[in-house]
């Protein structure tokens, strides 16, 4: 009654004798255009019809968002939101490479440094711990804002952003507004507000490609975020405004705004109660951050290195190439950057003097499989007894050669395999015509690569006794060749890594350690089981593996230069020799804490095998190659 009173003048009477009902509610209508008005005064309404729409406007923008909260599910989490990168580090822990389609890393909250989440709810919501996940004066300046022409933003709280970035789009409409504000609502009553808080510093995005406070932390000061101090962190929260605005990389405009945020982000905290002035005062420096950079990705050796990691993960653990694309996993490799740089460095150097003196490109090219002619090079550096793959070479660039030399299964090994031959005979007890155990002779066969002599050896020993040798030491049985007579002349084609692990079986006194390239690796914060390693085992009498050791130093005086090897010290090594070098060339060789294996081949045209060895040295670039990582390795070794 009250409500259709404001609304009209009824202006009822009691009936007169002879009217009924329905003549009554005849007259009973809203007083609009007003009479008792002339002109344009008509249409001006009564404080008391204002006062009704209002209310009729308020009961009716009440019942609607009634009727969303209670017609609104809580959404499965959208797909973005649930992407993470794949990040792999380097040996030290240092991050290595991000890959995948979003560049973040989840961090649980106990990550996330107090001082960044301070200047996080000081700037962007400082009723966050004590709102019901709106703010009504947010609330209004949006509307405000909407009312002005604006677009549909502003006004959010940490909560409103968190429902935004995981179960919303980012259009701006009203609609998705107020599906957000009723989700909001929602969520502070199923989740703590620190749950919130660390989804929102999980998802936001910071500029630089940059999604969540660590993928941030790692793009503008190359650490991890639980190692920011409070200024950092307040130039992170700066950056919430606007990534691409606020990154003071872009230009001397971008650093000033920068600037002027960060120290805002700071009072801020002040005001807030996060932090005394006292504290404030002793943050007068910007925190400069490193420099903008175009990701590396995967070219240069990276990609080798995350191929190499991926496969012994698939191998050691039975996940598939699948499950490792859907990313949110953080692995933690055995490759030095130190070592990996040296032996690029050697290689590369190698190749580029030996492309000069040709008159050709250095270190191959392509995708691998088309050819062209010049030497390509594979290499893998080893811990004997171990088993860390340390550093490899698997190509000049792995997004424009995509076959990992390193890691390929197709060049056959040649007499660098004598040594397994050698072992084999030792350990059936062959003996020579006169009735010794030939020893020296099988010595200087090893140091002279006598093709003749290891093909007697083999077939007196027997094709399948010398594959279990070679497989025994740690080389693969899907890598040997057919068990014909001229199996122990090297038809067998391992990789550069398989070589250097074997190798260090006979540096260990016959222990074979299998080669690995990962040591850790969490999923969305969670250990990954099944990355337990065997021990090494004995696979080689000791007295076997000794002597063999003994012919791989004398193959080491014989092949290194006297400098090399007053810089190394003690070296053992096999190589191919003069009659197998048509298709391609190895040195393999150890010292005390390295295993490295050096391969050079030509590629036929279109996967067509491979063509020959045709220039003057390229049976020597293996050496050269090996000799100048062993060095760089030793020097940095010994602080040199």
């Amino acid at each position: 009654m009250i409500l259709s009173r404001v609304l009209a003048r009824t202006r009822v009477r009691a009936p007169r004798p002879g009217h009924d009902r329905a003549g009554a509610l005849r007259r009973l209508r809203v007083d609009y255009p007003r009479r008792g008005r002339r002109g344009a005064a008509r249409f001006v309404p009564s404080w008391r019809q204002l006062l009704a729409l209002a209310l009729l406007g308020c009961a009716a923008a009440a019942g609607l968002l009634g009727w969303l909260y209670a017609t609104t599910p809580i959404p499965d989490v959208n797909a973005e939101a649930r992407s993470e990168a794949t990040v792999y580090y380097w040996a030290d822990g240092s991050q290595m490479v991000s890959v995948g389609p979003v560049n973040r890393q989840n961090v649980p909250l106990s990550d996330i440094p107090e001082p960044l989440r301070n200047a996080v709810i000081a700037t962007e919501n400082a009723t966050f711990y004590s709102d019901p996940g709106f703010s009504v004066r947010g609330l209004a300046r949006a509307v405000v804002n909407t009312v002005r022409g604006g677009e549909l933003q502003g006004g959010s709280t940490i909560t409103q952003q968190y429902v935004k970035n995981t179960y919303l789009t980012q259009e701006q409409t009203l609609s998705r507004k107020l599906r957000e504000l009723c989700l909001a609502v929602k969520l502070s009553r199923y989740l703590t507000k620190d749950e919130i808080l660390q989804g929102y510093l999980n998802t936001s995005w910071f500029g630089r490609d940059a999604y969540g406070v660590q993928a941030a932390a790692v793009a503008y000061y190359g650490t991890d975020a639980r190692n920011l101090d409070p200024s950092q962190a307040a130039l992170l929260a700066a950056l919430l405004k606007g990534g691409d605005f606020y990154d003071p990389g872009l230009s001397e405009q971008h650093r000033r705004r920068a600037e002027a945020r960060w120290r805002y982000v700071l009072d801020r905290q002040v005001e807030a109660g996060f932090m005394t002035r006292a504290q404030r005062a002793a943050y007068r420096d910007f925190p400069e951050p490193r420099s903008r950079s175009v990701a590396g990705g995967m070219a240069g050796q990276i990609g080798y290195l995350v191929d190499a990691a991926n496969k012994d993960l698939r191998n050691r653990t039975g996940l598939t190439a699948e499950e490792l694309g859907r990313g949110g996993y953080r692995v933690r490799t055995t490759f030095e950057r130190a070592a990996v740089d040296r032996l690029t460095r050697a290689v590369e150097g190698v190749a580029a003097r030996a492309a000069a003196g040709s008159g050709g490109a250095p270190g191959g090219g392509g995708d691998g499989a088309v050819g062209g002619g010049e030497p390509q090079f594979g290499a893998a550096s080893v811990r004997p007894g171990d088993g860390a793959v340390l550093a490899l070479y698997g190509g000049p660039d792995a997004t424009r050669h995509f076959t990992s030399n390193a890691d390929t299964a197709g060049v056959p090994v040649g007499s660098a395999f004598a040594p397994f031959v050698m072992a084999a005979a030792l350990r059936k007890g062959v003996r020579g015509d006169d009735g010794t155990d030939g020893t020296q002779a099988l010595r200087r066969a090893l140091v002279r690569a006598d093709a003749e002599v290891f093909l007697r050896l083999g077939e007196a020993v027997g094709p399948a006794e010398v594959r279990d040798v070679a497989v025994g030491a740690g080389l693969l049985p899907g890598s040997m060749a057919a068990l014909e007579p001229r199996f122990a002349l090297g038809t067998s084609t391992p990789s550069a890594i398989r070589m250097a692990g074997a190798y260090g079986t006979f540096a260990t006194g016959g222990l074979r350690a299998e080669p690995y390239s990962v040591t850790a690796v969490t999923y969305r914060g969670a250990p990954l089981e099944g990355l337990e390693r065997p021990a090494a085992r004995q696979v080689l009498e000791p007295e076997v593996a000794r002597e063999v050791a003994r012919g791989l130093r004398d193959v080491a005086v014989e092949a290194v230069d006297p400098d090399t090897l007053r810089a190394l010290g003690p070296v053992a090594a096999g190589r191919t020799g003069g009659a197998d070098r048509a298709e391609a060339a190895w040195f393999v060789g150890y010292g005390e804490d390295l295993s490295t294996a050096v391969t050079v081949f030509r590629p036929g045209p279109r996967g067509a095998g491979l063509l020959p060895l045709t220039g003057p040295d390229d049976g020597e670039l293996p050496l050269r190659a090996w000799s100048a990582y062993m060095t760089a390795s030793a020097a940095a070794a010994g602080g040199g």
